[in-house]
């Protein structure tokens, strides 16, 4: 059984202009971090030109989905009836895109059919996570 989910979605990103622009993203999730969910952007579609990848709870996207989340550097939460607001904020500005709520929440079913939900701690290899952290120190 794989221990990683990788799905693609398409992200409209908010901007000054009347018409949001169509990006590709890419949502991730690993077994090996049960608790945590990636959202990459390539470098085409970023500001800088270069991938970007943000890391952040799944239960932050989970609650996101049905109402406001967040309140650090990832911000989710409903739009209307069928998208969802992504904030990522960072020194260099904000980026705000809308993603179609079944998108997100087909993902998030994904990821709790491999890890379900209060099962993340038997996922994780406490030792082995220390004893990394302790070599490198």
């Amino acid at each position: 059984m794989s221990t990683l989910i990788e799905q693609a979605v398409e992200a409209r990103i908010v901007a000054a202009a009347p018409r949001m622009a169509s990006i590709p993203a890419t949502l991730g999730y690993d077994v090996r971090d049960p608790f945590a969910v990636r959202m990459s952007f390539p470098a085409a579609a970023t500001l800088e030109g270069v991938d970007v990848c943000w890391t952040f709870a799944r239960d932050l996207l989970a609650t996101g989905v049905r109402e406001p989340a967040g309140l650090g550097d990832v911000r989710v939460r409903p739009y209307g009836y069928d998208r969802t607001v992504l904030e990522f904020h960072a020194m260099e500005g904000t980026a705000i895109v809308h993603i179609r709520t079944g998108e997100l929440e087909r993902f998030l079913a994904s990821t709790r059919a491999l890890v379900p939900v209060g099962e993340e701690s038997l996922h994780v290899d406490v030792d082995s996570d220390l004893a990394e952290l302790l070599g490198q120190a």
